[in-house]
């Protein structure tokens, strides 16, 4: 066009390149600081393990020279104070067998919580094994319920599942007193036998198959134990391993060798180790707990703990011994089961797994630190 000046820029269009390049910039040094201000809000600090698709974390807190542990936030676990993805599931408490025909047991280093207790005085014990955040593929061998596990369970809100059981455990049973899953019935096909592994020690389940099953009997699936306590632990200056052993008649003996750098009791039973046949890992705690409880032969083949009222108790973490009682009202079937020390304080648990064995009141037990 006459008389159209033209007007020619030659840095326009390295300029515009240039804004973009620093609103990218930008952007990301805002993302950057987002997830910095998420990691460092409140002073708190995170530790996440993922091992065998278990996710475990331990949201704490400084306070002086120590860590301390508290439940509720960021998804804890009230057993074992750590986080997971199901921290608030309701546990599924399993019997499982001790005898040597069943071993190795099928996802027994799964566990949250194990408690362990003889069924015929001064023999066979069996084990209550509890289920939370893993969830193993298969567990087993099961057995068949006593009595004197079903207020246990119930002090954990757990659901009791098992294999058939004394009449003593049944008549409690069929009254409801606890919402359970009977292998004996087999419920929505939770259960099954496997061959090539003798009867009554080839029964098996999964933590799905009765994850399903509970679902459909419309059972609560969401937890309301209150929790317990947890205190972290300060590394130690001069580590010390140590060995529990627990006086249960062979081939039942267990005894615990405690590793100072890992901070961790190892279970070994009949002087070999506990290991879980899913994964071939050896069963680890944080905690081990020694609860003396009197008992007496029923029916000249079942066993009657005192398991409810209370009595001594000695708490191991840590590498070290912790003298107290533990407590459980009579009155209230579903009452937690509390552990103190010998100053009235509940005791503190170190986050992680806890077994739980329950040994006559003059049941030798021994623990002793080496060098």
């Amino acid at each position: 066009m006459a008389g159209a000046v033209r007007v020619f820029v030659p840095f326009a269009k390295n300029n515009m390149f240039k804004i973009k390049h620093y609103k990218s910039i930008f952007y990301l040094s805002l993302f950057i600081i987002f997830l910095a201000g998420i990691f460092l809000l409140d002073d708190s600090s995170f530790f996440i393990y993922n091992k065998n698709k278990e996710f475990e974390a331990n949201i704490k807190v400084e306070i002086g020279n120590s860590t301390n542990y508290f439940l509720g936030g960021g998804g804890t676990n009230p057993i074992t104070g750590v986080v997971c993805e199901n921290y608030n599931r309701r546990p599924i408490a399993v019997m499982m067998a001790n005898d040597p025909v069943a071993r190795p047991l099928s996802g027994i280093s799964s566990v949250d919580l194990i408690i362990e207790m003889p069924v015929v005085s001064g023999s066979i014990t069996r084990i209550l094994a509890f289920f939370v955040c893993g969830n193993p593929t298969e567990i087993g061998a099961l057995r068949s319920a006593r009595h004197d596990f079903i207020p246990l369970a119930m002090g954990f809100d757990a659901i009791f599942v098992h294999w058939g059981g004394s009449h003593f455990a049944l008549d409690k049973l069929d009254k409801g007193v606890i919402d359970n899953i009977n292998a004996l019935y087999n419920p929505f096909g939770a259960f099954y036998r496997k061959s090539g592994l003798p009867a009554p020690h080839n029964g098996f389940t999964s933590f799905d198959r009765l994850d399903t099953t509970s679902r459909k009997l419309s059972y609560r699936s969401e937890s309301k134990f209150d929790g317990y306590l947890f205190a972290g632990y300060d590394k130690c200056e001069v580590c010390r391993n140590g060995r529990l052993a627990v006086d249960y008649p062979v081939p039942y003996d267990v005894y615990y060798d405690y590793n100072a750098v890992k901070n961790s009791y190892s279970r070994f039973r009949n002087g070999y180790p506990e290991i879980d046949k899913l994964n071939n890992a050896q069963v680890e705690a944080k905690n081990i707990v020694i609860m003396r409880a009197a008992s007496r032969p029923i029916d000249d083949q079942y066993n009657d703990v005192d398991v409810e009222g209370g009595g001594r108790a000695m708490v191991y973490k840590n590498g070290i011994e912790i003298s107290g009682n533990w407590k459980k009202d009579k009155e209230n079937t579903a009452s937690k089961l509390y552990f103190f020390d010998d100053n009235g304080a509940e005791v503190k648990f170190t986050p992680g797994k806890i077994i739980i064995e329950i040994v006559e009141p003059y049941q030798k037990i021994s623990w002793s630190m080496g060098k």
